[in-house]
């Protein structure tokens, strides 16, 4: 490697700000490559859209009606296709 000499305090601080700012590329490029790792680990955004979608419709006085409604239905089918 070879030494770069400088004749003025000008050129230091531009080759550091050079510097600084590569310094800054590689940790933004770092910060992007954990965040794709995040999103191949972690569930898509489907997922996460029917688990929301999930938690809408199971809350309040409709979610607890069909909570008690659900377990009836499955019942009904399962002896009705039993010929009961």
């Amino acid at each position: 490697m070879e030494t770069k000499k400088y004749s003025s305090y000008k050129q230091i601080e531009e080759d550091l700000e050079i510097l600084k700012l590569e310094r800054e590329i590689y940790y933004q490029k770092t910060l992007l490559s954990i965040d794709k790792a995040k999103e191949s680990i972690l569930p898509s955004k489907s997922v996460s859209f029917l688990g929301n979608l999930y938690e809408k419709v199971f809350t309040g006085t409709y979610g607890t009606i069909l909570k008690i409604a659900i377990p009836y239905v499955i019942n009904w089918y399962i002896n009705r296709k039993r010929g009961d």
